[in-house]
């Protein structure tokens, strides 16, 4: 992989704030142009995009378009359809007492934007925030994960020739190129990642950051048999297979009742023998510092005692078997720190209500699921509790709707996208005011001789229409 582009990072942001500048991206015709060659881009080359993800990452084609490819395009084609309405100005009220007055809020384009994609859903995370940016108007820098270089290559080699190559860049190269784009100043930068924080404050760059966080699951008892195998489906759905668990909404751990716990683990395994039978099933661990990292959390003799399933690691192909372990210690590192991986704590509570405060009291993650048909306690759940997002009888498919933003809260980040999310997050909602010389109230300036004008202004704030032209008529009311 090239580390650096051809020019110099320095000259690389010149040229294209010269582009911006020159207002050919604020264009909706090319707006649109754009996305329409990011959906060639996704289905002309969506055979050498599923070649990539399983170079990469070792994703079976069917999970790579079901996570990617799929619900880009959707998301891409509804944004297309709502290009139009988003980049209107919308009208906003205007007191009567400006009359003859209009106020809008105009949404313009921040300019130049740089994106950070992260390695585990490496065409969406780079994809949709960059259609996003790219329908909002602004000339865009897509740094893709040094992670994952197949996937990174195809977008360096591709974007060009479906998109603006003057307006949209892809940089390539490690860590050290991203903190040498970082000494440049940028009108918005997306990360994945705390350190970029840092960097951003030297030029007051807004930043909008998706940390990931430890994403709790909690099973309520289910009488149906049938419910609960579809929760189960779920779980695993939401577990294993979407990138082994190396995502940052991958259910992280699961809360459940004591007396529930033995029937949930025996439908866990059952089902986990029939869905995941083969290893291209399930993707493998990126590569061998994730694969030490991840077994080196079952090396604790406390934790591995926990296993109730699974365990079986291999280090030649970097696979770890689905693992499910019973109430790990919750002061060990896999209770502690976000696991990324497919290793899945149980932790039993006495009563299921006791998990509200188990999730309140740790940091604020990036989604909360829940499996329940109690409708007191999924209110509870999302008046009690603060996350990204809110799931019930289902997990991760909140990601794939456009409709909703995607985003954390707190320790789990902030800024959100998706859908029209993605255009307002690199827009800004300019107000524009405008107002006639044909009316004109003296009681706004000085000099303030009485309190006259302090009752003319009284009755402005109050909207107080009626009082405020008696007193300019002299009268009291």
């Amino acid at each position: 992989m090239e580390e650096k582009p051809a020019i110099g990072l320095g000259s690389l942001v010149s040229s294209l704030r010269v582009v911006y500048k020159s207002g050919r991206t604020k264009d909706l015709s090319w707006r649109r142009s754009q996305l329409k060659g990011l959906i060639r881009l996704l289905t002309e080359k969506e055979e050498e995009i599923f070649d990539a993800l399983h170079d990469d990452l070792g994703k079976h084609r069917t999970e790579s378009f079901r996570d990617e490819v799929g619900v880009l395009v959707k998301s891409i084609k509804h944004t297309l359809q709502n290009l139009e309405k988003w980049a209107a100005p919308e009208k906003a009220p205007t007191p009567l007492v400006s009359f003859p007055a209009t106020a809008l809020v105009l949404p313009e384009p921040l300019g130049v934007v740089l994106i950070f994609s992260c390695w585990n859903l490496p065409i969406g995370l780079a994809l949709e925030p960059l259609s996003g940016a790219l329908a909002a108007g602004n000339a865009v820098v897509l740094k893709p994960s040094e992670l994952a270089p197949s996937t990174a290559a195809l977008l360096a080699a591709n974007i060009p020739r479906y998109l603006d190559a003057e307006a949209v860049k892809v940089v390539l190269g490690a860590a050290e190129v991203g903190q040498e784009l970082m000494e440049h100043r940028w009108d918005k930068v997306l990360f994945t990642g705390r350190i970029i924080m840092t960097k951003a404050a030297k030029h007051l760059t807004p930043v909008a950051l998706e940390l990931g966080s430890k994403c709790p699951c909690i099973v309520d008892w289910l009488d149906s048999k049938r419910d609960s195998q579809v929760a189960v489906n779920r779980i695993i759905g939401a577990k294993w297979s979407t990138c082994a668990g190396q995502a940052c909404i991958a259910i992280d751990y699961i809360l459940v009742e004591e007396q529930f716990a033995p029937i949930l683990i025996e439908l866990l395994k059952s089902t986990l023998e029939r869905l995941i039978t083969k290893p291209e099933d399930m993707a493998r661990i990126l590569n061998e510092r994730q694969f030490n990292r991840l077994s080196g959390l079952l090396e604790d003799h406390k934790v591995s005692r926990s296993i109730v399933h699974g365990g079986d690691v291999d280090p030649k192909i970097l696979s770890i078997e689905p693992t499910i372990l019973l109430n790990p210690p919750l002061d060990s590192d896999v209770m502690t720190k976000e696991i990324f991986g497919p290793l899945l704590p149980i932790i039993t509570v006495k009563k299921i209500e006791e998990s509200i405060e188990f999730v309140s009291s740790r940091p604020k993650p990036l989604a909360i699921y829940a499996f329940t048909t109690s409708e007191a306690l999924k209110q509870r759940i999302v008046r009690e509790t603060s996350s990204g997002s809110v799931t019930f009888n289902d997990a991760i498919v909140q990601y794939g709707l456009e409709s909703i933003p995607f985003g954390g809260v707190g320790q789990s980040g902030f800024g959100q996208y998706h859908g029209k999310y993605s255009f307002e997050m690199f827009s800004h909602k300019k107000a524009v005011f405008r107002r006639s010389f044909l009316v004109e109230f003296m009681f706004r300036y000085p000099p303030w001789s009485d309190d006259s004008k302090l009752g003319m202004l009284r009755h402005v704030f109050r909207y107080d229409y009626v009082s405020l032209f008696l007193a300019l008529l002299g009268l009291r009311r």
